[in-house]
This record gives C-alpha cells, structure tokens and sequence, in this order.
C-alpha cells in the first residue's frame, strides 16, 4: 500500500471519517495515519450510501477514497460463488493490480476477499477463482464481459460499483461494455465515479447511471502542481537521440513518453545499447512482460521506462521525479495523464517536453491549453542548462542487458537452430551445428530439413524438440511424413531407428541417397522397406522381372491376394506398397 501523506487539515483521521476499527488500524500498521483530502471529502459520503462523483488528479489518493468505504460496506456479508458484491471497473491491468495489492491488508483485516480478473491472464483461472466466493472484484471492462457471456460471474449480487479513472475508459473505447456490464447490477446499487476530468462521455454516463451524486473535486484547474516544474526543450531534429540519450542517464525514476508501441520498443532498445537500463512498456506486451517490467521499474532496477499513452494510464509508482515527452502529446489531456505520473503525493516533479522546430507552433497552443504557459529553451548535446534542469549526463556506451532478457538471435539462428558442432552442409546430423536451411539441434528449428533428437511435427523432421522442418535426421518418435531416424545422413532422405508413423519413414541404417531402410511398424501411406534397393530380383530362368502396374503387383504375378484364412494377405519387404484402409 502507497501511504497517504498528511493532509491538509492532520486532525482530521480514518477513524473520525467513520471507518471500521480493524481498517484504521491496518491502514496505521502501514504509516497511514491522515486521509488526503479527496479521501477526507469522500468517504463520508460513501458510507452514507450516496453515490460520489469524485474528480482528482492522479496520485491524489482515489484509490483509497473509494476502495475503503466499499470494504467497510461489505464487512459481514459473505459471497456466493460466480457472485461479487462489490464491483471496481479501471481501464488497464496495471492499474487493476494497484488497486489490488493497496486493498489487500485492509480487505483481510475485515476478512473479505478480494481479487482482480484482467486480460492477458488464463481466463480459466480467474473463473476458478470466481468460483470460490470474492467479496470485492477489480475488473477490466472486457475481460470481466467475457466471463459474464461465459457464465461464471453474476453481477445481480452487486451493491456498490466503483469506475475509477473514467475518462480514460471513454478514450479507450471501453464505453459500451462498461454500459452493458453497468446494466447487469442492480439499479439501486451505489455508485462511484473517479476521474481526473468530467467531460463528454464521462457526462453521458453520470447522467444515466449516477442518482443525486454528491460531487467532489480536489483536481486543480490544469497542471499548476505547486510541486511540479515544466520546461519545453527545443532540440534540432538531429540532436535529438543523444539529447534523450543523455537524459536517459540520469539519476532517479525517469518515464520517457512515445507515440507508438513500436517507438516504445526501438527506443529502449537504443538506450540500452547506448548503457541505460530502459524497459519498454504498452499494450503489445504480454502480461507476464508488462508486469515484469513495471516491478523491475518500481525497485529501480530498471530505472528509465518507456512507454505510450494507453500503457502508462496504469503506471502508479511513487518517486518517479522526471517525465519526459519524447513525442508531444497531441492534447492537453494526455498532457496532463502524462504529467501526472510525476510530483505525487506531495513530492517535487518536472515535466519536460522534446519540441523540433516543426513542432513548435503545435506544442506551444497545446500546453497554454493545459495551463502550462512557460518559455522554452533550446538545448544540444552537452549543455550545461540541459543537466540542470534534467540531470542529464553523457551515457556509458556500454550495453546493457536486462535481467530476464531473451538473447537475440542471429540471422542465422531464426533459419535453424544449431546443435553442439559447426557444420556448414546444406544438412547436418543430430547434434552439430548448421548454418544452413538443413540444421542439426536440441531446439526448435524452422528450416527446411531439420535434425535433432525428440518428438517433430514438421513434414519430414526428427526431434528432440519440435522442428518445423521438412526432413530431418533424429533419435526418438516422431509423426512427420518421412521422418528418418537414430543415424547420420546423407542423402535426400535421412536414416533412422524405431518405430514411426510418418508416410515414408525409413529406419535403422545409413541412407543410399534413395529411401531409407526400416525395421518398425508403419502407419503411414508408404509401407516398410527393406535394407535393399526397391527393385525385385530376377527370375529363376534369369530373365528381368516384369514391370510393375499402377497396383503396385508386376503382371503375371498370381500370388493369391487373399490368405487361407480368407484374411488379406500381407506382402513381403520387397519394397512393394501396399494399401492402408
């Protein structure tokens, strides 16, 4: 839990606000001892029963203004399960883990449970979880929509909702399940909308879900933070990588701002080359990834983010004491989102914006928009004003690798996994390395014509781990098409040992360049063969044999096709196919 700094009136505490004993005292065993004013304002009102519509910026304390009215309306019931009884609907995952890990202590001092169900997570799980009775669900709109259309969560138990950063909700498009989802609770229930602006379809959805709220707003009129400094850095468009280089370097918590995913990910790839330890974060990532790095950015491990717009939206990490606009945003709300990561609860910011001269006109209009009227300043490489305003310093230029990171591979890694030894043949045997579309290995290769030593899928590969190959050389089963086994090769096709179920699969010894030999059983198209070459031997009288038909018989072959049994009858390993039902 994030504790509350004082507020502005400390005689005011939790425990005058009205909340139960057991959740001032866990809210104390945390240092939390004085409601922010957004808390001190709301709270009340919340444990009346009324519902809020409560405005104020990020970092102000929202979440505890709802969260522990919510948890002390709960306190004594007991959930059935697939039923919730309290509802929290927040945009991003990152902020549903917030809210979480903030309500947790409290939530078990009154003997609630809680739990988070996100995108990005096994949905099975969370049905699970769902299943064994949660008092009070964090939830994004669609995830928590799919489990509704699934059947294993029931909304008609809930009796207090919270929305908490709304307006980011409507600009993520969330609007029309969070109606649907709205639609399935009670309509008497309570609730509560946060956001950090109340405008257009955060309106729309006060008006038609909110009864008589009480409105309260601690939410200054743009981004005027006492604590908060803001500079726009004029750059020549060819200084600007090492400018953000140099700022990258610094000391302390650093966000840096982008457009786009791809940017997110191309620029902390060349700040860790350049020696800074940057983690990317946005919405491309996976779960696992996303949550990852923002742990490893919250213990400073990792102490330059990266980031865009949507995937910042859930960043709430204290000490964060630079933020920087690579990319100007292109309004002043997401100026003011951005701004907001920085300078909260009470600590000192500053904001600074990258602006090239093509830029300048745009940015300019938009910050007066925000409320940010200040001069800019222009800045290269080096300078002395660049290090005073952000501590920028020159980078090592020794890379740096994150921990956890996946290596790269090379070229010649993504056409075929290698094995033990260096080999440069169009194929190789299991075991050694290859450079060529034919590779030898332990791991998964995608090249043509694969060896290695467990279980393929590929059309003719052999395994130790999955090939995608079309024919390889292995040691175990697999189910490729004519995969060969247990031996080097060195023809078209390779060698191999027991038993396959490919459609021409050889065994046991060194190919002749043909087909390999087999020994096993066969449930493939093409049948056993034997260690000779797929020709008959000549006739008693010394003649050639006769040619084959299509049936696979040479004419004026009368053996019976039928046993004494009345059984087909199976045919010797002269090479010969036979039919498969």
């Amino acid at each position: 839990m994030t504790p509350s700094p004082a507020a502005a009136a400390p005689s005011v505490t939790f425990a005058d606000l009205g909340l139960p004993v057991p959740l001032v005292q866990a809210l104390r065993r945390d240092g939390i001892e004085a409601p922010f004013p957004i808390q001190a304002a709301t709270v009340p009102d919340t444990l009346a029963g009324k519902d809020v519509l409560g405005r104020g910026p990020t970092g102000s304390g929202k979440t505890l203004a709802f969260g522990l009215p919510m948890l002390a309306r709960l306190a004594g019931g007991a959930a059935k399960p697939g039923r919730p009884r309290g509802l929290v609907l927040v945009p991003t995952r990152e902020l549903a883990a917030q809210i979480e890990r903030a309500l947790d202590e409290p939530a078990l001092a009154l003997g609630l449970r809680i739990a988070s169900v996100v995108g990005g997570a096994p949905i099975k799980r969370q049905a699970d979880r769902l299943a064994r009775g949660v008092d009070l669900l964090i939830a994004t709109p669609g995830r928590l929509q799919d489990l509704v259309l699934q059947g294993s969560a029931d909304l008609s138990d809930v009796v207090i909702t919270a929305l908490d950063e709304a307006d980011h909700m409507a600009d993520m498009g969330f609007l029309p399940q969070v109606t649907k989802l709205l639609d399935r609770t009670p309509k008497d229930g309570q609730r509560l909308l946060f956001s950090a602006t109340l405008d257009g379809d955060v309106d729309k959805l006060v008006k038609r879900y909110l009864r008589s709220p009480v409105t309260h707003s601690t939410a200054p009129p743009s981004a005027a933070v006492a604590t908060m400094s803001h500079h726009l850095l004029y750059v020549r468009k060819a200084d600007k990588r090492d400018v953000v280089a140099e700022i990258a370097s610094r000391d302390g918590l650093t966000i840096l701002f982008v457009r786009t995913k791809h940017g997110a990910d191309r620029l902390a790839k060349q700040l860790r080359a350049a020696g800074v330890a940057a983690g990317a974060l946005h919405g491309g990532k996976a779960q696992n990834n996303r949550t990852r790095t923002l742990a490893a950015f919250a213990d400073g491990s990792v102490p330059v983010l990266v980031t865009t717009d949507v995937a910042a939206r859930g960043i709430h990490v204290d000490g964060i004491s630079l933020v920087v606009h690579v990319d100007p945003p292109a309004e002043p709300k997401a100026y003011l989102h951005r701004a907001g990561r920085t300078a909260r609860a009470g600590e000192d910011g500053v904001v600074v914006t990258l602006v090239t001269e093509v830029e300048r006109t745009d940015v300019e209009k938009m910050t007066r928009k925000a409320g940010v009227d200040i001069e800019g300043l222009e800045v290269a490489p080096g300078d002395r004003q660049l290090a005073a305003i952000t501590g920028a310093r020159r980078p090592s230029g020794v890379p740096v690798t994150l921990p956890g990171a996946t290596v790269v591979k090379s070229e010649a890694d993504e056409r075929g996994s290698s094995g033990a030894a260096k080999g440069n043949g169009r194929r190789s045997s299991a075991g050694a390395k290859s450079t060529g579309n034919r590779a030898a290995s332990g791991a998964k290769t995608a090249g043509s014509r694969a060896a290695t030593s467990g279980k393929s899928s590929g059309r003719r590969a052999a395994a130790g781990v999955q090939s995608n190959g079309s024919r390889a050389a292995a040691a175990t089963e697999f189910d490729g098409h004519g995969a060969a086994r247990g031996a080097k090769s060195d023809g078209p096709r390779a060698a191999a040992a027991p038993k396959s179920n490919g459609r021409g699969a050889a065994a046991a010894t060194t190919s002749d360049g043909r087909r390999a030999p087999a020994e096993g059983k066969f449930g493939g198209r093409r049948g056993a063969r034997s260690t000779t070459p797929d020709r008959a031997a000549p006739r008693a009288d010394g003649s050639a044999p006769a040619p084959r038909t299509r049936s696979g018989r040479r004419s004026g072959d009368t053996t019976p096709t039928r046993d004494t049994t009345g059984q087909p009858r199976r045919r010797g390993t002269g090479g010969q196919r036979r039919r498969t039902s």
